[in-house]
């Protein structure tokens, strides 16, 4: 999670704020997930024709890097920190605030789109606890820099899992034609803060954004679900411009993410697999489209089996990857 929450052990900051706005769509979701489905498919084919997705990049620092003729084009290759192939839209969208998915990927699809991925926490914060305390301004209060987040019964950490899952999305992407900026690639001691993450894809111009995260809610709970921001107009944040399309970017992440995983909505959190949020300094503080998806809950047995498994990994960042292309080719 982006947020920190103030006691100890916290619950997940994810876990507080408004109640979404209840969304009955059964009908556009039937009709997305159709299209969905097909792309997801033909997408893991793909990957399973490349290799193993298991192999993992050398600390490096972040940068934006873009598709090149000469380039890897294995989307395992996690070396650099950006960029993948996409597909163009080849349907119309039925609904305005939910544009269809494309029908399969091509090579230049996102060319000149430029896509932020935020992989939540870093492995290294529970050895900076003074740097991670610290309190930073997001708008409408102040909250800790970061958090160590939370991670399953056998210490599969928060941290390991995001940042895997974004290092395939990246290769997703870049395969697709997308420049990709990574918050951090691994190769950070701690952190980034929450202003300084949603800094990065201001920075970067980013045409859209997605934080990564694993949940820490009761055993009991299990799902997933994506956090949208809410209004919020406060000292140094303005989310006026962005509520709209992080809105379209959420439902498209929904879907995308229950086709390509078969993961449920959650049944501990949120509604319907969706929550608007005011107090997430991740978005409270960003001027691009942006949204997170808590993947499942690390503290549930079935959703630490799915999160542990380098397969179901994969099918994560298909989704997110799916949902990002829809997005930016309706634009």
């Amino acid at each position: 999670m982006d947020d920190p929450a103030p006691a100890a052990p916290p619950r997940p900051a994810e876990q507080d704020g408004p109640r979404p706005r209840r969304r009955s769509a059964l009908l556009r979701t039937v009709t997305v997930v159709g299209v969905l489905a097909p792309l997801g498919v033909a997408g893991w084919l793909g990957w399973q024709a490349v290799g193993d997705p298991d192999r993992s990049a050398p600390d490096a620092a972040p940068q934006a890097v873009g598709p090149a003729s000469t380039g890897p084009t294995d989307p395992t290759d996690t070396t650099g920190t950006t960029g993948t192939p996409s597909a163009t839209a080849s349907t119309t969208p039925t609904d305005p605030a939910l544009p269809a998915l494309p029908a399969a990927p091509a090579a230049t699809t996102l060319t000149g789109r430029t896509v932020l991925l935020d992989p939540g926490h870093n492995t290294g914060n529970s050895a900076h606890t003074s740097e991670i305390n610290r309190q930073v301004d997001i708008g409408n209060a102040r909250k800790e820099c970061d958090t160590t987040g939370t991670s399953t019964n056998a210490g599969y950490t928060e941290a390991e899992y995001s940042l895997d899952v974004v290092r395939r999305t990246r290769a997703l992407l870049v395969a697709r034609g997308a420049t990709v900026v990574l918050v951090h690639d691994g190769d950070r001691p701690w952190g980034p803060c929450i202003d300084e993450r949603a800094r990065i894809g201001n920075t970067a111009r980013a045409d859209a954004a997605v934080s990564v995260h694993g949940d820490g809610g009761p055993a009991n709970g299990s799902g997933f679900h994506v956090i949208m921001p809410a209004k919020v107009v406060a000292g140094k944040a303005n989310t006026s411009a962005i509520v709209d399309p992080s809105h379209r970017l959420g439902l498209l992440l929904r879907e995308s993410f229950h086709a390509a995983t078969g993961e449920p909505y959650a049944d501990y959190t949120a509604s319907q697999g969706l929550d608007t949020r005011s107090d997430l300094g991740g978005l409270n503080l960003s001027t691009v489209p942006k949204v997170f998806v808590e993947c499942g809950n690390m503290r549930n047995p079935t959703d630490a089996r799915r999160m542990t498994d380098p397969q179901w990994r994969q099918q994560a960042a298909q989704g997110i990857a799916d949902a990002l292309t829809a997005f930016l080719t309706a634009r």
